[in-house]
Order: C-alpha cells, then structure tokens, then sequence
C-alpha cells in the first residue's frame, strides 16, 4: 500500500538522486561508544529497562496545572502535536551528551526534529520556538512528555502568549503518545542506534541532518496509512486504514494551513 502510494512520486527521480554526502558520516563516528565492555549480569538488565523507559526523570513543578491527556486523540485538522525527547547517551549517563527533541502532528503525521547538546530547558524552548515557526500550519496544542525538561515555567511561559493548550502523559506510559513513540523508533532509533553522542560536531551533524533530508524525506516523500476504525469479526479486531499518503498530502488537505506556511 505504501509502496503503491510512493512510486508516483519516486520514478521521475530515479537514476538522478546525488551523490551521499560524506562529512556527515565522518562526523558522527568515532563518538564514546569506542572500546567500551558488553554489558553483562546486572548492567544488561539495567541496560534493558533504560531502553525501555529511556532516562527520563518526571518533573515535580507545573504537574497539577497541566492536565494529563490519556485517552485517544480525535482531530480532525493538523496542529495538536506530542513532542518527546530521546537521549543519544550510550551505555553512560554521565555528562552531556545528545538529545533528539521530537514532534509529530497527530492528524498528518508530519514530524519535525531537533538535535540538542544537553537537555536545558532555554535549549528545549529555542528548540520548539524553532520548529513552530517553520510548521506548515498553527499549533493549537501540544502533549508533552512528563520529564522536567517540558513541565516548566519557561515552557508554559512560551505557551501562554501563542495560546498553545499544554497537556502531558503519565510517567513510563508510552502508550499516551502512541503517534510520536512510532516515530521516535523510526527513523530515530534505527538512524543513529543506541550509540552515545557527546561531542558538538556530531551534534551538529545530526541537527543538519534533521533539518535537511530527513525532514523532506519524513514528511514529503514517505506516505503512511492512518487508522480509520476497529471491526470486531467474532473475536478477532480488524483494523480498516484509509489510502496511505504523505504527511504534506494530508497538510495540504486541510483548510487551516495558511497560504503562507503552504508557500515554506
């Protein structure tokens, strides 16, 4: 299905995409997973579990204002957004190191990411203010994760004059952001591993490469279907998905993208 919907798109570029860059993969190598021992015993199970809910720590200020949202989205427009945040540690927590900064729209599916050395809250602020200028629509509300680096005083005070909805899911409760979870594997995950990045060129790297290919490739090129309902046939489900399209296709659909965003 996907295929079908991608090749269109595809076959009058075939044979003439450039050559891959180099400097990219140069830079990116070499980084502090060198020469370090398999973990084993007790460090394997850690290991584990620290995949599993990844290190984030919830923050104790703003909980009580901010609403938990953990049943399921039902939009219709693009603009509600889930922004997460991955760490690109390694096997060691200590120091800085990187963070993939994450967020997928809900409706469209489009995802815009950001590479940050560290996880301060200014850097997690110009991350977003970032990202929001350069969407194809408005955002009218955004669920974060629950770690301190999103339940903050600079982040509510950066949502209160865009009149930005704030709301959060439960801690270690993936499935409250199900949509950007999806996204978080694919292509982050799968793109730079479970490796630990530390150093300002490799961070750099990887924020050229999130602003550049992967994000025109995510969201003009890579088509996904999207949930419709659930059939209950005896005692099976079946899920009915609508005809797979790109996340700009379905931006683009939509009356609320504004000329101007339409034009970026």
């Amino acid at each position: 299905m996907r295929l079908k919907a991608l090749l269109p798109g595809w076959m009058p570029c075939i044979g003439k995409l450039p050559d891959a860059p180099g400097d990219r993969e140069t830079a990116v190598g070499h980084e502090r997973t060198a020469n370090r021992p398999a973990p084993e015993g007790e460090q394997e199970r850690a290991e584990r579990k620290r995949r599993r809910y990844g290190r984030t720590k919830p923050g104790s200020r703003l909980q009580h204002p901010i609403p938990v949202k953990s049943d399921r989205w039902d939009v219709n427009s693009p603009g509600f957004s889930e922004i997460d945040r991955v760490s690109h540690s390694g096997n060691s927590g200590e120091g800085e190191f990187a963070h993939s900064l994450n967020l997928t729209d809900i409706h469209s599916g489009w995802t815009e990411s950001r590479a940050l050395l560290g996880k301060s809250q200014v850097a997690v602020q110009q991350a977003l203010d970032e990202i929001e200028k350069g969407l194809r629509f408005p955002l009218p509300g955004v669920d974060l994760d629950d770690g301190s680096e999103f339940i903050n005083w600079h982040l509510q005070s950066w949502c209160e004059p865009k009149t930005i909805q704030l709301t959060r899911g439960r801690p270690y409760q993936k499935d409250d952001k199900a949509h950007l979870e999806q996204k978080n594997w694919t292509p982050v995950r799968k793109l730079l591993g479970w490796e630990g990045y530390d150093s300002p060129a490799a961070v750099e790297a990887i924020a050229d490469l999130y602003r550049h290919e992967l994000r025109l490739w995510q969201n003009l090129d890579l088509p996904a279907a999207k949930l419709v309902k659930k059939v209950r046939v005896g005692s099976k489900v079946r899920r009915v998905y609508d005809a797979a399209q790109t996340p700009l296709q379905r931006v683009l659909a939509c009356g609320n993208a504004g000329r101007t965003r339409r034009q970026n």
